[in-house]
């Protein structure tokens, strides 16, 4: 369980060493405890200037990241309140990110992909069981949580990045979410639905963003994929996708038969966490499927490296956006301080209206998740 602190400063407590992750609105360094007790850990600094979403989202996913205590998840061991600044002291993940290890490896078959999407199964039903949906599952926020080969957390999987998760109490008394959140090419089809604002949506969204995930895993590339959101999401509404030759070819049946329970466009036929730990492919691990994985190794690449080019882009324009609007802000405050009418429209819709989780930097090596908005 974390500890909130606001009466003596991180500085006391923690050296602070490099800096592995830059952002928007946040910056992650590196810190180690100055009373020698307990390892480094990642130490995330907010400006709460910065921060547009604000404050009491912020508020909202420190205390999600208070209740998760769960091996693959990443822990959140304090928080530090100064005037202008958070600073949240998390669990450090040196691993990297999921797809680099993955392009690093010299091997990669179905087995490999069994056992880590076995970790990320136990990290949502952990959540689950807490009343908690992450609702932005994604290969940027999947970290490992070791880069020492001789270590026993080498090959596990951490679910980091809770910016978005939202806490709806115990799973089936009738809760639901209406908002629209989280990254255009893994948001469930209930999200996108227009009778999301009547029905809402559930736990099921995370169970479609590891579909996504495990197809990407084997392939290389996403099931839905366009360079325009708006026909990404007609492709989701539709369950649009299929298991291209050549592809596919090598990928076992059992595998595309769980992808196939995962994707379900309608949620209620949609299978279960515990329906999916007792598939095939994931009880046996895919013991038998330890073919080379080339083709999805070199497809995927390609995948990262155009993600990680996206991803910059919408860091600078974030960051444009933010600047220019602080800029506004302070001419309209300097023209009513010279009794000169404001506009009421002075300030762009980017500061007030659809929140932003651009560049915030998770409890990991490097992970700077791509632009998501609250109303996609």
């Amino acid at each position: 369980m974390a500890d909130t602190s606001t009466s003596d400063g991180v500085m006391q407590d923690y050296e602070f060493g490099s800096t592995i992750g830059r952002g928007t609105h946040a910056t992650v360094k590196v810190g180690t405890p100055k009373n020698g007790k307990g390892g480094k850990v990642a130490i995330k600094i907010i400006p709460k200037g910065k921060y547009d979403r604000g404050l009491e989202s912020l508020e909202a996913e420190i205390e999600i990241m208070k209740k998760v205590d769960h091996p693959n998840c990443i822990m959140l061991h304090s928080v530090y309140e100064e005037q202008h600044k958070i600073y949240l002291v998390l669990e450090l993940a040196t691993g990297g990110e999921l797809f680099d290890r993955i392009i690093a490896r010299g091997h990669y078959s179905e087995k490999d992909a069994a056992q880590l999407m076995a970790d990320v199964l136990a990290a949502c039903g952990y959540l689950h069981s807490k009343g908690i949906v992450h609702r932005d599952l994604k290969p940027e926020n999947l970290l490992y949580a070791s880069d020492d080969p001789c270590s026993d957390q080498y090959d596990r999987i951490k679910v980091a990045d809770f910016g978005l998760a939202k806490f709806i109490g115990l799973i089936g008394d009738g809760s639901a979410m209406k908002t629209m959140v989280g990254t255009p090419a893994y948001i469930a089809p209930e999200v996108l639905s227009p009778e999301r604002e009547e029905e809402g949506y559930g736990p099921e969204v995370d169970v479609w963003s590891m579909g996504v995930i495990l197809y990407i895993l084997l392939c290389g590339f996403a099931p839905f994929h366009d360079e325009s959101n708006a026909v990404i999401y007609k492709q989701i509404l539709a369950g649009d996708y299929s298991f291209p030759s050549p592809y596919w070819d090598e990928v076992s049946d059992d595998a595309k038969d769980l992808i196939q329970g995962l994707l379900c466009v309608d949620p209620k036929v949609r299978l279960s966490i515990e329906q999916s730990f007792d598939h095939t492919w994931i009880k046996t691990r895919a013991k038998d499927s330890t073919a080379h994985l080339s083709a999805a190794q070199t497809e995927l690449k390609k995948f990262t490296a155009k993600a990680r080019l996206k991803k910059a882009i919408n860091t600078v324009v974030a960051a444009n956006r933010f600047g220019s609007a602080s800029a506004r802000m302070r001419a309209s405050s300097s023209a009513s301080s010279h009794g000169q009418d404001t506009p009421s429209n002075s300030v762009p819709p980017s500061v007030g209206g659809t929140p932003s989780t651009a560049g915030d930097c998770a409890g990991g090596f490097t992970a700077f998740p791509e632009v998501q908005k609250e109303g996609v």
